[in-house]
């Protein structure tokens, strides 16, 4: 699955991503600071998540800290808070809409 898709993913139906094409579309080149100063704040963690890169998620929470109400505190809790939990495996199509 690819990035894009991933970060833009709605749900799923069966090996099929359901993604939400037009945003998709405006902010598929933003990185996920980018992504969450824009107030894009699922799209940003699962954008983090893809990375599987610590220091990337590491800012995301420091970001979610300072300015938001969420319970940042850490990785998991904006797991359960967006319920997003990995990258799904045996996604063969996506679906735009």
């Amino acid at each position: 699955m690819k990035r894009e898709d991933f970060v833009f993913t709605i749900g799923f139906e069966g090996n099929t991503a359901v993604v939400d094409a037009r945003s998709r579309k405006r902010y598929r080149s933003l990185g996920t600071m980018e992504l969450v100063e824009k107030g894009l704040y699922r799209q940003a963690f699962c954008s983090a998540l893809y990375a599987a890169d610590a220091q990337e998620m590491e800012q995301l929470l420091a970001y979610m800290r300072r300015h938001t109400t969420f319970d940042a505190s850490s990785e998991i809790a904006l797991k359960r808070l967006f319920g997003v939990f990995e990258v799904p495996e045996g996604i063969t199509r996506t679906l735009a809409v």
